[in-house]
């Protein structure tokens, strides 16, 4: 058998493999024969740098490498990675900033390729070996030690300012959350940070310029068809790309016969793929996957199934764990928290706070931001303020910075009003040069530095759901309902029951696909139940579903409500529409302020909004909807903080009943009088709000922990009982032992007896 170098090897000799008159190969550092193994089925072994070891003759062994680039197996040497410190974050400085998404999404979708040649994907890694322009103009770190600062950062879009005087840093040790109503600019923030928008004004200042900058954006990039260790693999392009082309290289040696000239050119091309590969640490690849997948929750034989078999918060590990294999120097994550449940949430706030990486968040969900941040920076009318602490402790510094504006706001204006008060007297009292001169000093003042400005606050509305005549007491009963899918293998619901009467509000709380949907449109009529697969008994009948008759008018907001929105319509006359005339246009106006619709903006028609407003138009038609029963599902998906609180505020005062679905903690805490857990086909109905359930539910999972631990020493103990012996027994057993010890030469002495076992 004629014997090729392995790719990962490196060169063997090649004089004696050379043809007369062939051109000489690259000179070698050092030249060793490399013997391959080939398979059963032929091919050449691939590199396994964990058998890398010398043998005879100064050949390697080789592992086994996979029958295809798209599904290798990387038996890659087991190197950890070094973990970068982490110093400690210096107090923060406030400044003032605002951003935008949404009147930058079309913008930042559909741009042309990045600048500096890099690429964004969702789920990407850039380096910023080369700064982009803006940082130039600092031309050094501008004593950024650690991490990105943002500097008089301004940007606009088609004439409309978005940012203006942007001034806001991330350092090590810190998780900022970035927050502002829809359309303020924060992916625009993001988008700067990471190079693919160039700032009209100011400058990013990195801490180096070779650092590497993460980004999760919001939809989640991956591949259906590849498998999950397919997948953490793609997140390291160069060095799957040098693989590939090893293998490939491989093969044509492997092809190549006695064309020495042929082989001497291929074996020149593994050397530098080979180089390539150790400057990359291709070697570190598969080990370093192998120790991400547990930590994010994946077990060994997940590697080999395909993505798309995942659900949408175990997709979101995925590209969270891509990214974080590039060992990136900053974390930026777009609203990470969007279509997950709460388990996902919860673990995923549970993996941050564990990394130590720095990172900016992006988020509208406001116990995310509390449970996780240390800094927040709010985004306003194209300004930033920055806040040590959670979304919470920004609140309270916020209102009390406000408080604190106004009294010096009217303080001074009590102080202009004397003056001018006092200016007015000496006037008419024949002073008129005294007065002359206290009036430039008044005019002086009035455009000096020292005026405190008029604090802007948000006028409160708040908005009430139309009036209806109360519904009867009773208004849904479920009584053993059973339902599922063929094929699924276990039924949604087996028996379940439920009663809901008016002026409840009932959350469905539980993991994706436990069916919390489904029994919205199952109570609605929207869907028949059916026989599922997996039941122990036999099932007469699927149960019975009845809604009161007693002035019962639902209204149902369901999760993909915007989609049905007349796109012709301008959002003025979509809710004219809905309401038939029935509340005059101040009202509607009200209701879209709160949403932060105004002026213009309701002269917009539907098609030409970003996927936030339109969320927020149909927000505000389920509101002008006359209803005695208000069905949600996942309502504050989409929505930001300003319209979460509104729909929260109107919820609180509806004197109807609720039944909704969410995944926000912060809204079920607001709203939820009543939770009903769906979960593995298991329904769990607890009175009291969210935080009551939290728990009832966290005593009943340390009651099932010890009950289980019970359960097991009870079980050690029973086979402890099984295995006792009488006294007569053991006496027995031992002389059963020293019979049988003696037989076996027990009178030799114990060195004697035992220096055979090391001889």
């Amino acid at each position: 058998m004629a014997h090729t170098a392995h790719p990962r090897a490196a060169p063997c000799a090649r004089a004696a493999h050379r043809a007369p008159g062939a051109r000489a190969p690259n000179a070698l550092s050092h030249s060793r024969v490399f013997t391959l193994v080939r398979s059963s089925r032929g091919a050449i072994s691939g590199y396994n740098s964990l058998n890398r070891n010398h043998v005879s003759g100064g050949s390697y062994s080789f592992g086994s490498f996979g029958p295809s680039t798209s599904q290798f197996e990387c038996r890659l040497r087991a190197t950890s990675s070094a973990e970068a410190e982490v110093s400690e974050a210096a107090s923060s400085s406030a400044s003032a900033e605002q951003p935008d998404e949404e009147s930058n999404n079309a913008s930042k979708n559909g741009a042309a390729a990045p600048k500096n040649g890099k690429t964004t994907t969702n789920a990407s890694t850039t380096s910023s070996s080369s700064s982009s322009s803006a940082s130039k103009k600092k031309g050094s770190s501008g004593g950024v030690t650690s991490g990105v600062r943002l500097e008089d950062v301004a940007i606009a879009f088609r004439s409309q300012q978005v940012l203006d005087g942007v001034t806001w840093e991330v350092k090590a040790g810190e998780r900022v959350g970035l927050v502002g109503i829809n359309g303020a600019g924060k992916t625009t923030q993001l988008s700067i940070i990471v190079g693919d928008l160039e700032p009209d004004r100011g400058s990013v200042i990195k801490a180096r310029p070779d650092m590497k900058i993460a980004y999760l954006t919001q939809e989640f990039d991956v591949d259906p068809t590849r498998t999950v260790k397919e997948e953490f693999a793609s997140a390291q392009k160069e060095q799957v790309e040098v693989l590939r082309k090893l293998e490939e290289t491989q093969k044509q040696l492997e092809e190549v016969g006695d064309d020495m000239e042929t082989m001497g050119t291929l074996l020149d091309e593994l050397e530098v793929l080979n180089r390539r590969a150790d400057a990359l640490n291709v070697d570190r690849l598969d080990a370093s996957i192998r120790k991400m997948m547990p930590e994010l929750g994946f077990n060994e034989t997940d590697a080999e199934r395909l993505v798309a078999s995942f659900s949408g918060g175990w997709q979101m590990r995925m590209c969270l764990g891509k990214i974080l294999l590039q060992e990136p120097d900053l974390l930026l994550l777009d609203e990470p928290t969007n279509h997950l449940d709460l388990e996902a949430i919860e673990w995923l706030e549970a993996y941050l706070k564990k990394q130590d990486v720095p990172m900016v968040i992006v988020s509208h969900d406001r116990e995310f931001l509390d449970n996780l941040c240390t800094k927040v920076v709010a985004t306003d009318r194209g300004k930033a303020s920055t806040y040590q602490g959670n979304y919470s402790d920004m609140m309270r510094q916020r209102d009390a910075a406000i408080a604190q504006q106004w009294a010096k706001y009217e303080r001074q204006q009590k102080e202009i009003k004397r003056q001018r008060d006092m200016i007015d007297r000496l006037s008419g009292g024949g002073q008129a040069g005294r007065a002359s001169s206290a009036q430039k000093q008044l005019d002086k003042f009035l455009e000096s530095e020292e005026l405190v400005e008029k604090p802007f606050v948000e006028k409160d509305r708040f908005f009430r759901f139309p009036a209806m005549e109360r519904s009867g007491k009773d208004v849904l009963n479920i009584t053993n309902l059973t339902h599922g899918y063929p094929g699924a293998g276990r039924p949604l619901f087996d028996a379940l029951n439920l009663e809901v009467t008016r002026g409840e509000r009932v959350a469905f709380v539980g993991p994706n696909g436990a069916g919390k949907s489904t029994l919205l449109k199952l109570i609605l009529g929207r869907e028949e139940a059916q026989m599922p697969d997996g039941l122990d008994r036999e099932v007469s009948d699927l149960g019975n579903i009845t809604v009161g008759t007693h002035h019962i008018v639902w209204n149902y907001f369901f999760q993909n409500q915007a989609e049905a929105l007349d796109l012709d319509l301008t959002v003025e006359n979509t809710l004219v529409e809905t309401t038939d005339g029935e509340k005059n246009l101040g009202e509607l106006k009200a209701l879209m302020g709160q949403l932060q619709f105004k002026g213009d903006a309701m002269h917009k028609k539907v098609k030409f909004l970003s996927g936030g407003e339109k969320a927020r138009v149909a927000l505000a038609k389920f509101m002008c909807t006359p209803a005695t029963l208000l069905i949600l599902d996942e309502p504050t998906n989409h929505l930001d903080i300003p319209s979460k609180e509104a729909l929260e505020q109107a919820l609180q005062a509806f004197d109807g009943t609720v039944i909704c679905v969410s995944h926000d903690r912060f809204f079920l805490k607001k709203v939820a009088t009543r939770i009903v857990e769906i979960k593995d086909s298991d329904v769990k109905d607890f009175e009291g709000d969210y935080t009551s359930y939290l728990s009832k539910d966290a005593k009943a999972a340390k009651r099932d922990t010890k009950r289980e631990e019970k359960r097991v020493k009870a079980e050690r103990d029973a086979t402890k009982a099984k295995s006792k012996m009488s006294k007569a027994e053991k006496m027995k057993l031992k002389k059963e032992k020293a019979k049988s010890f003696n037989q076996g030469g027990g009178g030799k002495k114990k060195g004697s007896k035992n220096s055979g076992r090391w001889n």
